[in-house]
């Protein structure tokens, strides 16, 4: 494979300097889901180029298709799918495929949705919606390419988790809650599965303008562009941060929060307004 150059990206994106790492090879054979729009689709099309294969899911159809027109236009061989994150089985079934028919060497679970409705907070069936596509989604992904990847011994898995799942917000308690636990667990699978030659990388995200934000009726600090978040991530996944955190002052400030009592940050927490329908 040829060697990974990540294009330039900020260099303290989680607002702590790291050491330097090494680069890992550039990913050949690439699995996104939730690539119809927003973050999954700027990451797919930062990944397109002539030499690489994308499997890409999605489910909007149509945005799908502007995805796949969008990728091929830079060279790059797409497999589209409106296979469901949450349907276990479709979902090891479209991965075991996807593998079968080119081992896939970076597998990003990126789908996930937003609550809420009309600022009045996410209810029974949105929390419920929330977790199977926030999780459940993530582990119907991860655990059909663990099962590809352990085989060969090699292979790259990337959860998308946010920024939110540092600490439980008022606002949207669902939605950060289901951050939370992919983020924990991508946490806990990087350490489990280093010896099987698997790497696990947890994104955390701040404010990126994708449909969901866009129902935000908030100040959104420090947001940015998908195409430059798809950058910062692919530029982390290629040097295998275990945790890549951005931009880093929201990064530093939403650590803050999370480790100081809740006493002192409840107050504050429940004057933010609530998240809109995404």
């Amino acid at each position: 494979m040829e060697a990974f150059i990540p294009r330039p990206a900020p260099s303290r994106q989680s607002g702590i300097l790291a050491p330097a790492m090494p680069l890992r090879p550039q990913p050949s054979s690439i699995l996104i889901t939730g690539a119809s729009s927003g973050l999954g689709r700027a990451l797919a099309v930062w990944y397109a180029r002539p030499s690489a294969r994308l499997c890409l899911s999605g489910r909007d159809s149509a945005r799908l298709a502007e995805t796949h027109a969008a990728c091929v236009s830079r060279g790059a061989n797409v497999e589209v799918s409106t296979v469901d994150v949450t349907d276990r089985a479709a979902m090891s079934a479209w991965i075991a495929g996807a593998d079968a028919a080119g081992p896939l060497d970076l597998v990003i679970a990126n789908a996930g949705i937003s609550g809420g409705t009309g600022g009045q907070g996410e209810d029974e069936t949105q929390t419920r919606a929330i977790f199977e596509v926030n999780f459940t989604g993530v582990v119907n992904t991860v655990w059909p390419a663990i099962r590809a990847m352990r085989p060969r011994r090699r292979g790259q898995i990337a959860i998308i988790a946010s920024l939110a799942g540092y600490r439980g917000l008022p606002g949207a308690p669902a939605y950060a809650a289901s951050k939370a636990a992919a983020k924990t667990w991508g946490e806990g699978l990087r350490g489990w599965l280093k010896p099987d030659g698997i790497s696990v990388n947890v994104v955390c995200p701040g404010f990126v303008t994708t449909r969901m934000t866009a129902a935000n009726r908030f100040p959104m600090p420090f947001r940015m562009d998908a195409d430059k978040a798809a950058g910062i991530i692919a530029a982390g996944l290629g040097r295998d941060k275990p945790r890549i955190s951005f931009p880093w002052p929201l990064a530093f400030a939403t650590w803050l929060f999370a480790a100081l009592p809740p006493a002192w940050t409840d107050p504050l927490l429940a004057r933010m307004p609530r998240k809109g329908n995404a």
